[in-house]
C-alpha cells in the first residue's frame, strides 16, 4: 500500500513540477516549528478539516478564493500541491467539479498536502 501511494505522489509531483507551482511554495521558519511542534498527526487532522471544509462540497463557497497563502503549514502546501480550489483539483487529481469529493479522494489530497510538508521540512 506504502508503494502504491509513493508512486501516486512521485507522478502527481512531476506534474507540478512542470507546472513550475510546487517550487514556488516553501515552509518558512514558522510553519516548520508549527509543524515540528505538533506533529505530522495533528496536522493531518488540520489538513483533513480544511479539505472537507473548503475543496469537499461540489460547490465550495469562495472557490478560486478559499485558500490563503499562508497562515498555516497546509495552505501552503495545497498552493504547492494543486490542491488550493476545485479547478486545481481537477486538474491535478482529476477529480471533477462540482460534486462532492469521496472520502478516499479527501484522502488522497491530504496524502499529497502531507508528503510536500514532510519533503519541506528543514530536519
Amino acid at each position: 500500500m506504502a508503494k502504491k501511494l509513493d508512486n501516486k505522489w512521485a507522478s502527481l509531483k512531476k506534474r507540478l513540477e512542470k507546472d513550475g507551482r510546487i517550487n514556488k511554495f516553501t515552509l518558512g521558519e514558522p510553519e516548520q516549528e508549527y509543524v515540528t511542534s505538533r506533529g505530522m498527526d495533528i496536522l493531518r487532522l488540520h489538513a483533513t478539516d480544511f479539505v472537507n471544509k473548503r475543496l469537499a462540497p461540489a460547490n465550495p463557497k469562495n472557490d478560486g478564493r478559499q485558500t490563503p497563502t499562508k497562515g498555516h503549514p497546509v495552505f501552503i502546501a495545497q498552493h504547492a500541491c494543486g490542491c488550493n480550489d476545485r479547478a486545481s483539483v481537477e486538474e491535478f487529481f482529476g477529480f471533477e467539479m462540482e460534486r462532492e469529493l469521496t472520502e478516499a479522494e479527501v484522502g488522497a489530497i491530504v496524502d499529497a498536502i502531507l508528503g510536500w510538508i514532510a519533503e519541506h521540512l528543514d530536519t
